[in-house]
């Protein structure tokens, strides 16, 4: 039987079993929620526990970050891969849109563009390219999060070292190996976590409230 997941996912059988399967293998029961969550779906998504020891995450910033994603924050993909991996939200992808040139690669022109489009507040996620993780770095971007998994032998550890380095809030990995789909998955584990129930009330205060009767009987004299 599937499982309805908080915000009315459906969980197919075959992934409670993998999860199920994944936590008889792997304790992850230490981890602080939102990291839970994140390390789980990434070795999810790749079949290897070695990444509850590569993954560097912060509670304090991945709380932040959830906060703004389902506040509406815009999230962007450094490629195509990334976008289609991410579910139940849109992303930014304008890597058809870039040109490379002189010192700067399609991948980093991309990330300028994205920035052009979305400002400041945005969750980056990026698993193919090192290059758009520097350009991002290079660029004031103020990230709600940046999810810096990028993959390769050339750049991409050294360019998630520099991300750590920088300060700005982040999910990145010690190791070279990365990829779309890990990228993708730990903003996904973002996107399935519940709202905090204050959250949700909070929202419900800020809502307009419902009219009096004799606001609504006012009213109805007016438009009479």
């Amino acid at each position: 039987m599937s499982q309805v997941f908080p915000g009315t996912r459906v969980v197919h059988p075959i992934e409670q079993e993998s999860f199920r399967r994944l936590r008889a293998r792997l304790d992850t029961s230490h981890f602080p929620p939102l990291t839970r969550a994140v390390v789980e779906r990434v070795i999810h998504s790749a079949a290897d526990l070695e990444y509850a020891d590569d993954l560097v995450t912060d509670e304090d910033a991945l709380r932040r970050a959830h906060a703004a994603l389902h506040a509406g924050a815009p999230v962007v993909a450094d490629v195509e891969m990334v976008a289609a991996g991410i579910t139940r939200r849109s992303a930014v992808c304008r890597l058809k849109d870039a040109k490379s040139g002189p010192g700067l690669t399609r991948s980093a022109h991309a990330v300028r563009l994205a920035y052009e489009e979305v400002g400041p507040g945005a969750l980056w996620v990026i698993g193919c390219a090192p290059t758009a993780l520097e350009e991002l770095l290079r660029l004031d971007t103020r990230p709600a999060l940046v999810i810096g998994l990028p993959v390769g032998f050339v750049g991409a550890a050294e360019s998630k070292a520099a991300l750590r380095e920088s300060g700005l809030p982040a999910v990145s990995n010690v190791s070279e190996k990365g990829g779309s789909a890990v990228a993708a998955a730990a903003l996904n584990a973002l996107l399935y976590h519940p709202v905090p129930q204050a959250d949700q009330a909070s929202k419900t205060d800020r809502a307009d409230p419902a009219p009096t009767t004799a606001e609504a009987t006012s009213a109805a004299k007016e438009t009479s």
